[in-house]
């Protein structure tokens, strides 16, 4: 028996760029485009309704933006959060880091081709992040102290040497692959210490655990 398609939400408000969106998507093996909107507050109506495994969202849209958008689906406060990954013509800093801040696991630019953009939607449904190749972990690091945050506090249980080691691996933006091999274990337990990573810093995801490597400074650019 064949997986079942995952089920996406696409947002933006230019209609070209939307149509577009959906038919790259609705191409691709194994995803479903369910519905798409013109702006955030349709969106997050369309979202809640109908509960995609993942939700594509411009940031720039009229009224309610993708940021706002994503802080309402995936935002701290959030009880059953959505999976979120935030799209964009714009390669700046403060939209990188407000989108992830707002609960969003990738963030990519428009020029991503279709296997970037289906290796995201894919990465974000099970929980891990995608960030475009051209936006590197080190822009969170200016970001570092800018202002207090939630993920600023100590973890419920001292780390593990293991566990450090693997947190800056994940905060490099090293695949669960990529770790296995980097430190000589397996897959599994690779999984298992990052499970137990975000229990111990109560942080949701892969994202959420690169900011907080950065604001407790375990990784520098």
């Amino acid at each position: 028996m064949s997986a079942p398609r995952l089920r996406v939400l696409v947002a933006d408000d230019q209609e070209i760029v939307r149509t577009g969106l959906v038919m790259i998507l609705g191409a691709q093996p194994g995803i479903e485009v369910i519905g798409a909107a013109a702006d955030g507050e349709e969106a997050v109506r369309l979202a809640l309704e109908r509960r995609p495994d993942v939700c594509l969202f411009d940031i720039r849209m009229p009224g309610v933006d993708g940021i706002e958008a994503t802080r309402r689906l995936a935002g701290p406060a959030v009880a059953d959060p959505l999976a979120v990954v935030v799209i964009t013509t714009f390669d700046l800093d403060e939209y990188v880091y407000a989108a992830l801040r707002a609960g969003a696991r990738g963030f990519l630019l428009k020029e991503a081709g279709p296997a970037m953009l289906a290796a995201a939607v894919h990465a974000a449904a099970h929980g891990d992040a995608m960030i475009a190749p051209s936006i590197t972990a080190r822009l969170l690091a200016a970001f570092v102290g800018a202002e207090p945050t939630a993920a600023q506090h100590e973890p419920t249980a001292i780390l593990t040497e293991r566990e450090e080691h693997v947190l800056a691996a994940v905060a490099r933006g090293r695949t669960n692959n990529e770790i296995a091999a980097e430190l000589h274990i397996s897959l599994s337990t690779v999984k298992t210490h990052i499970a137990g990573l975000m229990a111990k810093l109560g942080v949701r995801n892969r994202v959420e655990l690169v900011i907080w490597a950065y604001e407790t400074h375990r990784v520098r650019r």
